[in-house]
């Protein structure tokens, strides 16, 4: 989980950010569904629907990006467009307050070191 997170981090890309992000997700996802229990499977399909589609948001603002400006480069977020995809989608990811309506019910269904690891390493990674 530390190398994804500091992969994503460190990134100046689009695609390596994305990249660390989604290794994050999957190494949580696995957190997630350790015990098997039909209120762990609930919340693991649950956390990857919702980070699958802010991955897809934030792929879709790296290529609005990438037209507009012409470059990968995470620093040159110029367009109106593609900054609020990308806001909105690592906030998706995050949990954060509009668009955190699977937060509680995934915390709810996942083991107690899962939802450590969701409120807080993930806030870290995005």
């Amino acid at each position: 989980l530390t190398p994804a997170t500091s992969f994503a981090i460190v990134s100046n890309h689009w695609v390596l950010a994305w990249a660390g992000l989604e290794l994050s997700m999957m190494i949580t996802l696995l957190l997630l569904q350790k015990p098997k229990t039909p209120r762990s499977n609930e919340a693991t399909i649950k956390y990857f629907i919702t980070q699958t589609i802010a991955s897809t948001m934030m792929l879709a603002a790296a290529m609005v990006n990438f037209i507009y400006n012409g470059t990968w480069s995470i620093t040159q977020l110029d367009n109106e467009l593609s900054t609020t995809m990308a806001i909105i989608s690592l906030a998706l990811k995050m949990g954060a307050a509009p668009v955190h309506f699977w937060l509680p019910e995934v915390l709810q269904g996942s083991p107690l070191p899962a939802a450590i690891i969701i409120t807080t390493w993930q806030k870290i990674a995005t």
